[in-house]
């Protein structure tokens, strides 16, 4: 039996689940400051390419999810500052090619949006096209489909004029050109080769991110960052006419703030009037953070954050009061990051490298633990099988619990920090026992190379094991036989970003023999601490 209990530490608010006397504390990084205020970023996690609609009093957030599956999270919120996860849009990409890990394709810049009572997801993948998702509710299943077929499209946004008309925006690799469409009212077709609406490669060089905004005035908008994500803007373009000629305005960019590359995300307007921005920094290791802005309306254009010099181009701000949400005051909560492996299915901050397959793991032959199968493998960057959740603070550890049991020699299990380059601390089966082994390993030109850096024999049955991630994303590992004390393993090792994703951390259990060879790894629980 687990309680919740919550308190502050150095002046964050904390929640700790209690297991038979010890607490496990579950999040580091919370923005609701507990006074009627928020801090940036309010969510402290990879959430890249956001957008944002509200439905009556609720808001729903999607984000990229690129090769990781299940794919484009979806997340509620009843203040835009306190976010759950509460689906994905799906389980796997329909394509026998997402069968296996596909770094930087998969799902790019969705957009999401609300029309005659159903949900509309759009997204493109770099190599196949345009995919479509329709829901009645959003928590429930997606009924996903191949819209378009087409190579080099992104960042695609519909919108539904007043007149009935239907219409989709998108851009093209590299950068540039905003392209509109007719479509058809279901979103099930294009209706043409589409118009070019804008380009202006030295205005607005790499632009992407397209996002219709609600017309207003007379005026159709839509939003897009430019730049490139490190060190770009966020711009709005505005015309009459739907197919142009656009006005065009930088409305948000760094200034004197810390806040590089502050752009792509999503503007919706609250129950009560107010207009705010969700929009990504790129942080490195740590992915692309999710920040909240305010928007205000200034002669027909929104300024989003603090605009001290009136110009018309507003600067992050570092937080701030809450949205107003009519009165009503909502708990403080945060994607879910911690997990007992108590229940089924798989929580929903997980994700693995590729399409999951059912036989990669089970919550029901140990129960109480996550059972991971030896599934076939030898490069780490490679197999699909590894599972994984978000970077969820600028530093915290992971802790879990496991017990391995292997069948061949070379079988090995334990906790990774995953990225182009990835640490590795697992036990291992040789010849004469088992070892508690460190790796690192890198993908470059297409290759991988792993080498160990520290090794010690260790037959234990039960170990603990733990990552801590310091502010500069470097990695410290640690092993205990009985959960209380900890002993350093090998020295600090950086964590890497992946293709177009920041680092994960999460579990994985490998073969160099067949898929199934009994050999397994069981986990009691994965704790992230502060």
């Amino acid at each position: 039996m687990k309680r919740v209990k919550q308190f502050f530490r150095n002046g964050t608010l904390v929640l700790a689940f209690i297991f038979a006397g010890r607490e496990s504390y579950a999040q580091a990084w919370f923005s609701d400051n507990g006074d009627g205020t928020y801090k940036n970023p309010v969510i402290y996690a990879d959430y890249s390419d956001p957008d944002v609609i509200r439905v009556g009093d609720t808001y729903y957030m999607i984000a990229s999810s690129f090769t990781c599956q299940p794919g484009i999270p979806v997340l509620s919120s009843k203040d835009l500052v306190n976010w759950t996860i509460i689906n994905y849009v799906y389980q796997r990409l329909p394509l026998p090619k997402y069968e296996t890990v596909q770094h930087g394709q998969g799902s790019w810049a969705p957009s999401i949006r609300y029309h005659a009572g159903r949900f509309f997801v759009f997204f493109c993948t770099p190599e196949e096209g345009l995919f479509m998702a329709v829901t009645t509710n959003p928590a429930k299943k997606w009924d996903l489909r191949l819209v378009h077929e087409a190579r080099g499209w992104e960042d695609p946004c519909p919108f539904w004029d007043d007149n009935g008309e239907a219409y989709l925006l998108h851009g093209m690799l590299g950068g540039g050109p905003a392209i509109l469409h007719k479509m058809s009212a279901d979103g099930h077709a294009l209706l043409d080769s589409g118009v070019l609406i804008y380009q202006d490669n030295k205005r607005q060089p790499v632009l992407e991110g397209f996002k219709f905004m609600d017309k207003r005035d007379g005026y159709y908008y839509f939003s897009a960052p430019a730049g490139g994500v490190a060190t770009g803007w966020q711009s709005v373009f505005r015309s009459k006419n739907i197919y142009g000629p656009y006005e065009d305005r930088i409305v948000l960019s760094q200034g004197k703030t810390a806040v590089n590359g502050p752009h792509q995300g999503g503007i919706v307007e609250t129950q009560t009037g107010e207009w705010w921005f969700i929009h990504f920094q790129d942080r490195g290791a740590f992915g692309r953070i999710a920040h909240l802005q305010p928007v205000k309306w200034k002669e027909g254009w929104p300024v989003i954050g603090r605009d001290d010099d009136g110009d018309g181009t507003g600067e992050p701000v570092a937080g701030g009061k809450k949205p107003v949400t009519g009165g009503k005051k909502y708990p403080i909560r945060v994607p879910k990051t911690s997990d007992e492996f108590n229940e089924k299915p798989l929580g929903l901050q997980w994700q693995w490298q590729a399409a999951p397959r059912s036989e990669w793991y089970s919550l029901e032959k140990n129960r109480g633990w996550l059972r991971l199968a030896a599934a076939s493998g030898s490069e780490i960057t490679n197999i699909p099988n590894v599972l994984l959740q978000k970077f969820p603070a600028p530093a915290f550890s992971a802790t879990t619990r496991m017990a391995f049991s292997a069948v061949l020699q070379g079988e090995r299990a334990g906790l990774v920090v995953m990225g182009n380059y990835y640490t590795w601390l697992c036990q291992e089966k040789r010849e004469d026992g088992i070892y508690l082994v460190l790796y690192e390993g890198e993908r470059s030109g297409g290759k991988e190379e792993m080498r160990m850096i520290a090794v010690v024999k260790d037959d234990s049955k039960v170990i603990w094991l733990r990552a801590s991630i310091d502010r500069n994303a470097m990695v410290s590992y640690s092993y205990s036989s009985d959960g209380d004390t900890f002993t350093s393993f090998g020295t600090p090792l950086r964590a890497a970003q992946g293709t177009w994703i920041g680092a994960k951390i999460g579990l994985l259990c490998t073969s160099p023999g067949p898929a199934v060879t009994g050999g397994h790894a069981d986990f009691d629980f994965f704790r992230i601490s502060n």
